[in-house]
């Protein structure tokens, strides 16, 4: 048996624990100005017999960690103390039994379909795997993957229903901008229109639906029309959830020459949150879950189930808004070193002050050495 296992590039943090199953390899689209991840890359379909051949290795190795579980007396518990076991006797196997080993310890309930476009597949191939995997593993009771709005308006809303009756679950959407304007700028490839229609769709057909919304990706130019037409697009659709993923020009991509051209102007920590303020603001009438769940975001405890929630975010990023330069500056350095997580963290710190002077002694501003530190957490 053949054990290779491919994994894609990346996964939603909401995926730490989820097993990773490859069915299509790179992106549909990959032209968008902010994305690195696929760039020189081609897109192609993985088959269906090739992923079931992959479940089937997946069953042997995690099978292989019960039975070693067994001989050790712990009864089908998958610890560390299994996986470093099964590691001894097969060494060539370390990251297939790591790898697997964290799946079955955290309970083998839920698996994330990679890589861009999963959709992009024929829908009964999807089914097929869906089918396929769930039989070999009954545990799992959640399956996501990412998908293009465009690419869910094309399915009838049979096929999707379909999807969702073989186990399909929920769905991850890269929304980005609900503005034309941005999204042309960014050659996204789809339309606020297309956007509403895929979301839609995706909601009617009784999937949980995760959208996207990347603060200061309009630019300083844009940033009024990205947050409302954005508020606009997510109130037609009412997701599931809004997850929000901050912008960082990376230096290859489209977007960075667009800055260093002086055709985009990028945004200050401040003005993004200022920026989430206007797209909260806006909400009206939805009852999605609000998460800030990623490291590049400043606010990250900004979050809650609307519409109830909106007030306290407000007073959330006011309380950010309201104060003083000092401690601002302050809390974006340390929340970007580490520091602090949370604005509830932050308190003054004599130490904090005195690695913002380091700071500005290598950086011409804060802002500047912000898009450096973030970098690393690309």
């Amino acid at each position: 048996m053949n054990y290779s296992l491919e994994t894609g590039p990346i996964r939603p943090p909401s995926e730490a624990e989820s097993l990773l199953l490859r069915l299509t390899r790179n992106c549909t689209w990959n032209k968008c100005a902010f994305c690195h991840i696929y760039k020189g890359k081609p897109f192609s379909r993985r088959t269906v017999e090739e992923i079931k051949t992959e479940i089937d290795t997946i069953k042997h190795i995690s099978d292989d960690l019960k039975k070693i579980s067994d001989e050790l007396g712990r009864k089908g518990t998958i610890d560390r103390n299994v996986v470093m076991n099964a590691i001894d006797k097969n060494i060539s196997l370390q990251d297939e039994y790591y790898r697997i080993g964290s799946w079955l310890s955290s309970g083998a309930n839920t698996v994330f379909l990679q890589d861009a476009n999963s959709l992009a597949m024929k829908t009964g191939d999807v089914i097929a795997v869906l089918k396929y995997l769930k039989e070999k593993f009954p545990s799992i009771n959640r399956i996501t993957t990412y998908a293009r709005s465009k690419t869910i308006s094309k399915k009838t809303l049979e096929e999707l229903k379909d999807l969702r009756s073989a186990g399909l679950t929920r769905l991850h959407v890269g929304m980005e901008s609900g503005s034309d304007k941005v999204l042309k700028m960014m050659d996204k490839g789809v339309s606020s229109e297309e956007h509403i229609a895929g979301g839609e769709k995706a909601m009617a057909a009784g999937f949980d639906l995760s959208v996207y919304f990347m603060p200061g990706l309009g630019g300083k130019e844009l940033s009024e029309e990205h947050a409302m037409e954005s508020a606009r697009v997510i109130n037609a659709i009412n997701p599931t959830f809004i997850r929000i993923r901050t912008t960082v020009p990376v230096p290859d991509t489209t977007l960075y020459m667009m800055m260093s051209e002086k055709k985009w102007t990028p945004m200050s920590d401040e003005e993004k949150v200022r920026e989430l303020r206007l797209l909260i603001e806006n909400f009206d009438g939805i009852t999605s879950t609000f998460l800030s769940d990623h490291i590049l975001n400043l606010l990250e405890d900004l979050g809650g189930d609307l519409p109830h929630g909106k007030k306290d975010m407000l007073m959330l990023i006011d309380q950010f808004l309201n104060m003083d330069k000092g401690d601002k500056e302050n809390f974006i350095i340390g929340r970007r070193l580490g520091h602090f997580r949370y604005l509830s963290d932050y308190k003054r710190d004599k130490n904090i002050t005195d690695v913002k002077k380091q700071v500005l002694q290598n950086y011409s501003s804060i802002d500047e050495a912000v898009m450096q530190i973030s970098l690393n957490f690309i």
